[in-house]
């Protein structure tokens, strides 16, 4: 069985229902977490996802900013959430898929959506950044967040650190810009040794090739300029490399009217 899931930090669901719906009748995933919902959990287009097939739904959101889901076409064994730096704001939803979907061995998926910083990487005067970097610790320390034994986990999500070289379109130029900046790429670093994952995209598609899913809206022509950085990731556990038999990045869902400024990224897992 192929299963395909798909990380997108879609700005605004209900905004952006109409490409939501676009890209699922196109790609067809089996499960879609998308991160930046902005939308309190009772005003989530629940019967519009269930049209497009998605009965299974966890969500945890607020009004206005954040928030994070997980739509799905195969039910849960279990869903929960958990709050980083003493503050429940909506970045975080997990689910177990396992015995109800006809698996015999469950899959464990983190969905997550990391601070964005703000635009001062100082920590000293800038509260965004300190809670970004308090909270990229927190992932680091926080076992709830780890592998912790399962063969078979994910933890994807709008991470918001370009971490590598070629994850930017210049490395020399964004070290003094939030998400590439070196302390956030150490840490994320850290996070992701220390929870026991493997970087999955760059499994598969190695430096020195460029790999970007997020384009500014600040650029009047983002397609030519191409000034790309990698912020949205998918993390597997160690015995479930082998089963990543691909991941597409959604390019072109960024030239859509009125987009993200995140694309999708999906991956297909034999299961």
């Amino acid at each position: 069985m192929a299963l395909k899931i798909t990380t997108w930090n879609v700005n605004s669901v209900r905004f952006r229902i109409d490409l939501v719906a676009k890209f699922i009748k196109s790609e067809r995933p089996d499960i879609l977490c998308l991160q930046e919902t902005k939308c309190p959990d009772d005003k989530f287009p629940l019967k519009r996802f269930k049209r497009l097939g998605y009965e299974h739904v966890a969500i945890n959101g607020q009004k206005g900013y954040h928030g994070v889901a997980v739509l799905s076409r195969l039910p849960f064994d279990e869903t929960s959430k958990r709050g980083f730096c003493g503050v429940n704001d909506s970045r975080h939803i997990s689910v177990t898929i396992g015995e109800r979907a006809g698996l015999k061995d469950q899959i464990v998926v983190h969905n997550l959506y990391v601070p964005a910083g703000g635009d001062v990487p100082d920590p000293e005067v800038n509260p965004k950044f300190r809670h970004k970097l308090s909270f990229l610790d927190e992932m680091r320390s926080c076992h709830d967040v780890h592998v912790n034994g399962h063969a078979r986990a994910i933890l994807l999500g709008d991470l918001n650190v370009a971490p590598r070289e070629h994850d930017v379109w210049s490395h020399k130029q964004l070290l003094d810009v939030v998400s590439h900046t070196p302390i956030e790429t150490e840490k994320l670093n850290a996070a992701q040794k220390d929870g026991g994952w493997v970087d999955a995209m760059r499994e598969l598609v190695p430096e020195p090739q460029k790999l970007y899913t997020w384009w500014s809206y600040r650029s009047p022509d983002w397609k030519a300029a191409d000034k790309g950085r990698r912020l949205d990731h998918m993390w597997v556990s160690p015995g479930l490399m082998d089963r990543v038999s691909g991941i597409r990045i959604a390019k072109e869902a960024r030239g859509w009217a009125q987009p993200s400024d995140h694309v999708p990224v999906t991956a297909t897992v034999e299961v």
